[in-house]
This record gives structure tokens, C-alpha cells and sequence, in this order.
């Protein structure tokens, strides 16, 4: 996904590689969403103890996809400007992340088809991003190693 010219990533093409994965990222969630709630049927109301029922539109997972990817973004630049160990750091945290993001899917009540439809959203924005992330920090460590 990133363009490697001569050994030297361009951070150009970097930028350009982030970019277009947080786009998939939002794109593989709605993707989720789309045949979850209007293709197969499952609403994707939630609720927690104490508050008002919470129903999950497309804008809603757009939302859910595209802030978490942003601040992915944001924590892999700000450890790149500080570390030659971001790519490990930042995919550890990323994959961390992922992690506990499925833990409130066990305490809302919402039908198994809801919360699978959830959790694969979750995995689809993960799957896209943290490749991607990885590789492109990965790629401009590289470079700047080879003192270019």
C-alpha cells in the first residue's frame, strides 16, 4: 500500500496509505452494518442499566470507525516522532485496544445477532487499520535507519 522508491518511503505516500485505511476502516464498518441491520434484520439497539435504549444507525458505526482510527493515527505519529519501536509499540496497542473494545459488548443487552453484528465491526475496522498502520510505520523506520 505504501510506495518504496530506492528503500526510501516517502511520507507523502505514507500519509496517502493512513488516509485511505481509515477510509476502508469507516467503509468496512458501514459494510458490516449494511448486511447486519438492513440485509439480514438484526436492529442494533442497545441497552445499558440505567440509560435509554441506544439504536445504532449507519451514522452511529461511522462515527464508532472513524474516531478510533483517527486517534490510532495521532498516537502512531506522535511514537514515530519519539521511538524507532513505534510500528511494535503502536500495533501491541492497537491490538490491545481491539481487545478490550469487545468487553461492552458483554454488558449491554442486545439480541446475539446484535452483538455479533457489533463485534464484527469492531474486527473489520481492526483488520483494516492495524495492517496497514503497521506497515507503513514499519516502512518509515526502516528508512529512517538507512539514514535517508
Amino acid at each position: 500500500m505504501t510506495h518504496v522508491a530506492n528503500g526510501r518511503v516517502g511520507l507523502r505516500s505514507v500519509r496517502r496509505a493512513r488516509a485511505l485505511a481509515v477510509a476502508g476502516a469507516v467503509l468496512a464498518g458501514l459494510a458490516i452494518w449494511v448486511v447486519g441491520e438492513p440485509l439480514l434484520g438484526h436492529d442494533l439497539v442497545v441497552r445499558q442499566d440505567g440509560q435509554q435504549p441506544r439504536d445504532l444507525g449507519a451514522a452511529a458505526i461511522g462515527v464508532f470507525a472513524l474516531a478510533p482510527s483517527l486517534l490510532g493515527w495521532a498516537l502512531l505519529a506522535a511514537l514515530e516522532r519519539v521511538t524507532p519501536l513505534a510500528a511494535r509499540i503502536w500495533t501491541a496497542a492497537a491490538l490491545a485496544v481491539l481487545a478490550v473494545s469487545f468487553l461492552p459488548l458483554v454488558g449491554v443487552q442486545a439480541s446475539g445477532g446484535s452483538k455479533a453484528v457489533l463485534a464484527l465491526t469492531h474486527v473489520a475496522v481492526g483488520a483494516v487499520l492495524i495492517p496497514v498502520f503497521h506497515r507503513t510505520a514499519a516502512a518509515r523506520s526502516a528508512d529512517r535507519g538507512s539514514g535517508r
